[in-house]
């Protein structure tokens, strides 16, 4: 489906570019659906789009040696993916996708690359976001050192809580949570250690459920402290 220029002005990376910029876009620009567990990137192969996520959730993964997932980052609505094939013919080494059925706007690299030699400003944001998603990494990779497991769900959930009250404004609430088992691919879980770990959280009144849509953080003091395993 054919994609206009109101519609990319709509992620925040791009609404800043100038009107023929986005004219320019919007002209090579598909919009694409993609349904649950559907490939949006595959990984280890050269790449030649950016995908920005209009509606839905992705997520970026990759696999052990012996075979299993591992969930590395979330794309939530807004954000995007596959920038990494702008600055090298290597590609994306960790696969992308669609937790959910989802709307995908597809910029190939090429046009991107054309805009970024004209707009410094959105090199810079490229970069910021690309540094974002390192430290991101890093941070994950340190949760996952952690030998306790009520450490490691009670890190990631607080990681999540902190990046979602900078982008949704709202304290306290996780907003489209993830599963159990999207958490346990994330942590090196089982989905049923998860889920009694989850138990106990809301036992102990530190998190309650709302919805499927809604996670609650009651105790946010209790949270961050089980995350740095000071309890």
């Amino acid at each position: 489906m054919a994609v206009s220029k109101e519609l990319l002005k709509r992620f925040e990376i791009l609404n800043s570019l100038s009107e023929t910029a986005l004219d320019s876009l919007a002209s090579y620009s598909v919009l694409k659906s993609v349904g649950r567990r559907g490939v949006v990137i595959n990984g280890g192969q050269q790449s030649d789009s950016v995908c920005f996520l209009f509606e839905g959730r992705l997520q970026g993964v990759d696999f052990t040696l012996d075979g299993r997932e591992v969930g590395l980052y979330f794309v939530e609505p807004g954000d995007f993916c596959g920038e990494l094939g702008l600055f090298d013919a290597e590609g994306q080494p960790e696969s992308v996708i669609a937790l959910t059925k989802s709307q995908i706007v597809i910029v190939p690299s090429s046009s991107m690359r054309s805009i970024l030699q004209e707009h410094y400003a959105l090199v810079e944001k490229m970069f910021i976001r690309m540094a974002g998603r390192v430290r991101q990494l890093s941070a994950q990779r340190a949760l996952l050192g952690l030998p306790s497991t009520t450490g490691r769900v009670c890190g990631q959930l607080w990681m999540m809580l902190l990046k979602q009250e900078k982008i949704n404004k709202e304290e306290g609430v996780i907003l489209n949570p993830p599963t159990h088992q999207e958490l346990g691919i994330m942590l090196n879980l089982s989905r049923e250690t998860v889920t009694r770990v989850f138990q106990t959280l809301q036992s102990k009144s530190i998190v309650k459920r709302d919805g499927t849509s809604r996670l609650i953080i009651l105790d946010q003091q209790m949270l961050q402290d089980l995350a740095e395993s000071k309890e």
